[in-house]
């Protein structure tokens, strides 16, 4: 029988210049919380480029937890074959270099090479994710100094990391994302982790690489200045620009997460730059003639286009706005001139939340236009959320939503046969070909509004006011809207497959 290269674990068998249990846990803690980090700072930094949707968080979320099991078990096999303490600051120092260079690789693909964005994304989280999960199996070899702590050792270490990866995930959440940029995240992240590695290595005295990584991630904090795709603000949900209009003096498009989201003119707050915003001003006509004021709440607050149109033609209205993003807002008041003597009360809050704090039968008027990426977020589009608006409407009532979809539009059919649940009347406002109206013309998909009402739909009087406003859009109502509705699915809270239903993009897309 051959003898081992190396001894078993005994009771006596200690394992000398391994970390106290204090820096054990420390590394374990903060390696664990890091990966977190990245991943959700991740979902952010992909939003303007593959939208905020289902499709994308589980992408990210499947990449880091790949990550995760590769690093664990490659990190615990490399512990058994070579010395521990070899491993922990490259471990380190690597995943904070690749993580400080990720903003600028990220948006530099995304503008030069977009083919390649979700391999290059992929390697961004997959890389340190694995490094930095390696840090809890080669940690716990350390520790483990006799077959009798085992469990203890696994256990307590096991239970460190969970707790690195909660506080990862609520203190990104809840602090770093409200005070700090994506960019600027992830480059300190990659300092500390580089600094950690110099820290592990001078107490090791081995590897030695931590002065060239700390190169690397200055150099990632310089690429990241002058990389594309960089954003005015960063608010807690988007990636926000505005952007001047050469044409107009006063015109500012107000852009988020890549997507044009809405278009002001500060000059003028009766100039309806979007079709689909004139397809709204329209309903609006046709529902209510004149310039009564009206009682409206807003889903989605964006620029504030259509409820300062409301105030300028409309004067007395009063609108209420849930505006999830409070990053919006302070654009909307230092970019885009909102004035507080505007009648607008804007809250930052969760639409479906808001409607809740209205009284019931108490608007005139509810307007949808609220949007992740470029899906309305699908706890807004369900017959439990449509029951809601009904409730605080009167009985003369309308509401009235933007939809962007593109191929069968198979999303904004189950959106239209879900109103039919709770309205008695719905209509549905579009391109006649994207309607199924005009058999000559293949649908493109891009903005559609919908309509819902306990009162009957003048479609004469509506399809007059589009035609007024030089929208080129029709009215589906009826016999036709039944057609074009078919079989699509009623959305609900237990079943509303929204991501799925949408297709988001055509081959132009944009709002």
């Amino acid at each position: 029988m051959t003898e081992s290269s190396s001894l078993p674990l005994t009771e006596a068998t200690p394992r000398a210049h391994g970390p106290g249990s204090r820096v054990a846990a420390v590394l374990v803690f903060g390696s664990s919380a890091a990966v977190l980090v990245v991943e959700i700072v991740a979902l952010r930094l992909l939003a303007p480029y593959l939208g905020l949707t289902l499709e994308t968080s589980t992408l990210v979320i499947s990449i880091a937890l790949t990550a995760i099991a590769v690093g664990s078990w490659l990190g615990g096999r490399l512990a058994d074959h070579v010395d521990p303490r070899r491993l922990l600051g490259p471990s380190l120092g690597v995943s904070g270099a690749v993580v400080a260079l990720t903003p600028a690789v990220l948006r530099s693909t995304a503008e030069w090479a977009p083919a390649a964005l979700l391999l290059i994304a992929s390697m961004t989280i997959l890389v340190p994710g694995a490094l930095l999960s390696a840090v809890t199996p080669i940690v716990t070899k350390l520790r483990l100094t006799s077959l009798a702590e085992t469990g203890t050792v696994v256990g307590r270490l096991s239970g460190v990391g969970t707790a690195g990866a909660i506080f990862g995930t609520v203190f990104t959440g809840f602090v770093l994302v409200s005070r700090l940029s994506v960019s600027g995240i992830l480059i300190g992240l990659g300092t500390l982790l580089v600094v950690g590695s110099a820290l592990v290595e001078w107490r090791a005295r081995g590897w030695s690489g931590a002065p060239a990584l700390a190169l690397v991630v200055l150099a990632g904090g310089l690429a990241t200045a002058v990389a594309p795709g960089g954003c005015d603000v960063e608010t807690k949900y988007h990636c926000a620009r505005v952007v001047a209009d050469p044409d107009r003096a006063g015109g500012r498009t107000l852009v988020l997460d890549g997507v044009r989201h809405s278009y002001v003119d500060i000059d003028d707050p009766t100039h309806l730059e979007f079709t689909y915003v004139r397809a709204i001003a329209a309903v609006v006509d046709a529902a209510f003639p004149g310039s009564e004021p009206l009682a409206a709440h807003h889903l989605g607050g964006g620029g504030l286009t259509f409820p300062r149109y409301l105030a300028a033609t409309r004067p007395g209205t009063r609108s209420v706005v849930s505006e999830i993003d409070s990053g919006v807002v302070r654009i909307d008041r230092d970019r885009l001139g909102l004035g507080s003597e505007s009648g607008i009360d804007v809250r930052t809050e969760d639409g479906r939340l808001g409607l809740r704090r209205l009284d019931a039968d108490s608007r005139d008027l509810v307007v949808g236009d609220a949007f992740g990426g470029v899906s309305v977020p699908w706890h807004l589009t369900t017959v439990e959320a449509m029951s809601g608006v009904r409730r605080v409407l009167d009985e003369d009532g309308l509401y009235v939503a933007n939809l962007i979809d593109h191929g069968d539009l198979a999303f904004a059919r189950a959106e239209a046969a879900t109103l039919g649940e709770v309205f008695e009347h719905v209509a549905v406002l579009g391109e006649p070909a994207d309607l199924r109206l005009d058999p000559a013309a293949a649908p493109g998909g891009g903005n559609l509004v919908v309509i819902a009402s306990d009162r009957s739909v003048d479609r004469s009087a509506l399809q007059n006011a589009l035609d007024a406003r030089r929208t080129g859009w029709t009215v589906a109502a009826g016999g036709d809207l039944r057609s074009w509705t078919g079989d699509a699915p009623v959305l609900t809270d237990d079943y509303a497959p929204v991501d799925q239903l949408l297709q988001p993009y055509g081959p132009q897309s944009g709002r």
